[in-house]
């Protein structure tokens, strides 16, 4: 594919997630995704698959918000099978808080699905939010 195709690709995962379209989210990503959250948070680490995301990162994250993440894209820029996406996001968790943070994402595109994926975010606001490990 090429770099319009994968840049495509995230635009329809997040379209997808804007829409609540959890299931057109997880279409666009590989069976053997590895997705590393960076940093020391009670979020962070590698998940390797879709089962082990949803389960040990999406889920726990997901059960303490209100209505999950709303995410903008801010830019996209791509070189071969990367894209890397610049976003916000604005959420509110269930005891009230707000959870607005930036997030800077390397994606690797494999045969039109997110392969890997490593997640840059504002990590002390994450601890203060969700409290550490």
């Amino acid at each position: 594919m090429g770099i319009a195709e994968n840049k495509q690709v995230v635009l329809d995962f997040y379209a997808a997630g804007a829409r609540g379209d959890t299931d057109g989210c997880f279409a666009l990503l590989a069976d053997d995704i590895t997705w590393t959250n960076i940093g020391t948070t009670k979020f962070s680490g590698t998940y390797v698959g879709k089962q082990a995301l949803g389960d040990n990162l999406l889920g726990p994250l997901f059960s303490q918000l209100k209505a999950g993440i709303s995410s903008q894209i801010e830019r996209l820029t791509a070189e071969g099978d990367i894209v890397v996406a610049q976003t916000s996001g604005t959420a509110e968790t269930t005891e009230g808080v707000p959870y607005n943070n930036t997030y800077c994402q390397v994606i690797t595109i494999k045969d039109g699905k997110f392969a890997a994926v490593t997640e840059y975010m504002d990590t002390a606001l994450i601890d203060s939010v969700f409290g550490v490990k």
